[in-house]
């Protein structure tokens, strides 16, 4: 038997005041997205926007609906939208933030299982990865350098093959 160990390392700072300019500013739009979500069950609103390697910014929000299921998660709004909008253009940076209407939103969430899945997809598929900016409304912000270090062990189309 051999036991292996996966660990990886993120930054992490106090707040958006203290990110560099490009990261605040995608950090903000996120946040503007959120205001965009349409989340009339959960009530926690999430905003995502990416930046593109051409240098568009693309943005989503999350859109709920009454069959749970059928709902659709802000990262993959904006992943969709930049996909459909600018094919073939790798994503570089991806931010993710949220307004919790029933409580705090003062720290950092994750992506999802389907987001981080749909995110190593990205990666793949372009042969680069994908920054990570989280935060919330407020509080501290982490950034990732690479979605997949969220998914360890992931299926991919390698597995496919």
């Amino acid at each position: 038997m051999k036991i292996n160990t996966q660990q990886f390392s993120y930054e992490e700072y106090a707040s958006a005041a203290d990110l560099g300019p490009a990261d605040a500013s995608l950090l903000q739009a996120a946040k503007d997205a959120a205001r965009q979500a349409y989340a009339p069950y959960s009530r926690f609103r999430v905003g995502a926007a990416l930046q593109l390697a051409n240098g568009q910014r693309i943005t989503g929000a999350n859109q709920e609906n009454a069959s749970y299921p059928v709902g659709i998660c802000a990262e993959r709004t904006a992943l969709s939208a930049a996909s459909s909008l600018y094919p073939g253009v790798a994503v570089e940076t991806l931010a993710v933030s949220y307004d919790n209407e029933l409580g705090p939103s003062q720290h950092p969430i994750t992506p999802c299982g389907i987001c981080r899945q749909t995110l190593a997809e990205y990666q793949q598929r372009f042969k680069a990865p994908i920054r990570l900016v989280l935060g919330g409304l407020s509080g501290k912000v982490i950034v990732i350098p690479d979605a997949v270090l969220l998914l360890p062990l992931s299926f991919s189309s390698e597995n496919m093959k």
